[in-house]
C-alpha cells in the first residue's frame, strides 16, 4: 500500500496560526490512531469500510513562508537570543518557545518551511531514518543548483562545505516532534533569506559556524516556487508517498 499525503501550500502565513493548524491536524491523527488501536486494528490496516471513523489517518505536508519570527525548541537556551526584546519588537520579529526538539532558529521571508505531519506507522517507525530522509531531500535539491551540501556528525542540519570544519555553513535547519509515531514541525530551508536576521541569535545554539542560503551560494535570486517543487519531488521519491 502506498501512503497518501495531503500537500498544501499556505503561502505567507503567521507562525502562530500555522502552529495551531499543525497541532489540530497532529492531535486528530493521534486520536484516530488511539481509536484504531482500541478497536484492535493493525497500524497499516485500512479499516472496515462501514466505519469511516476507523479509516487510516491521513498524513499532511504543509509548505509555508513565515513573517520574521524566532522559535525556541525544548532543548534550547533563551540566552541564544542575543538582542533585547525591544530590538525584536523594533524589527517586527515575533518570538515563540515551542514544543519541537532543537534550539533557537529564525524563520522569515525567502525561506521554505516544510511541516510534514506524517503517520510513520504507514512508512517506517524509525525517527532517525525520518530525519535522514528530510536531510537527503534538501541535499539533493541543493545539488540541482550545483551546491554540494551534506551532514556533520553531531550537529543538526544540512551544511554547505560540510567537510571544511569551521568554514561549514548551515543552509537548512531541522526541528521535529514525534509522538505515537506521528510527526510535526520540520525543516527550514534558506533559499532567498535575508541572512542578517540570524545575527539576532546563536543559530541552533551553534556559535562557531555560520549560515548561508541557496541564493548566496549560487550568486543570484532564485525562483522559490521552483525550488519548493524540486524539494517536494525529492521528498516524495524518498518517502514513496502519493499525493492524496
Amino acid at each position: 500500500m502506498t501512503p497518501k499525503v495531503h500537500i498544501q501550500d499556505l503561502g505567507r502565513n503567521n507562525y502562530k496560526a500555522t502552529w495551531d493548524l499543525q497541532e489540530k491536524v497532529f492531535k486528530g491523527i493521534v486520536q484516530s490512531k488511539i481509536s484504531r488501536r482500541n478497536a484492535g486494528l493493525d497500524p497499516r490496516d485500512e479499516g472496515p469500510e462501514d466505519e469511516p471513523s476507523l479509516a487510516l489517518p491521513e498524513s499532511h505536508l504543509f509548505w509555508v513562508e513565515h513573517p520574521h519570527v524566532l522559535t525556541l525548541g525544548k532543548s534550547g537556551e533563551a540566552s541564544n537570543v542575543v538582542v533585547p526584546e525591544a530590538r525584536l519588537r523594533e524589527l517586527g520579529v515575533q518570538y515563540y518557545p515551542i514544543n519541537r526538539g532543537g534550539d533557537i532558529t529564525y524563520h522569515g521571508p525567502g525561506q521554505i518551511v516544510g511541516y510534514p505531519i506524517l503517520d510513520l506507522d504507514q512508512f517506517f517507525t524509525d525517527i532517525h531514518k525520518y530525519l535522514r530522509f528530510l536531510e537527503e531531500a534538501v541535499i539533493r535539491t541543493c545539488a540541482e543548483y550545483g551546491v554540494i551540501a551534506g551532514r556533520i556528525d553531531g550537529l543538526t542540519g544540512v551544511w554547505v562545505d560540510h567537510e571544511a570544519g569551521l568554514a561549514a555553513r548551515k543552509i537548512c535547519a531541522f526541528g521535529v516532534k514525534c509522538s505515537r509515531w506521528v510527526t510535526m514541525h520540520g525543516l527550514a530551508f534558506n533559499v532567498n533569506t535575508d541572512l542578517s536576521f540570524f545575527n539576532l541569535i546563536v543559530p541552533c545554539g551553534i556559535s562557531d559556524r555560520g549560515v548561508t542560503s541557496l541564493s548566496a551560494e549560487v550568486g543570484r535570486t532564485l525562483d522559490q516556487t521552483q525550488v519548493q517543487a524540486q524539494l517536494q519531488r525529492h521528498l516524495g521519491e524518498l518517502f514513496g508517498w502519493s499525493e492524496a
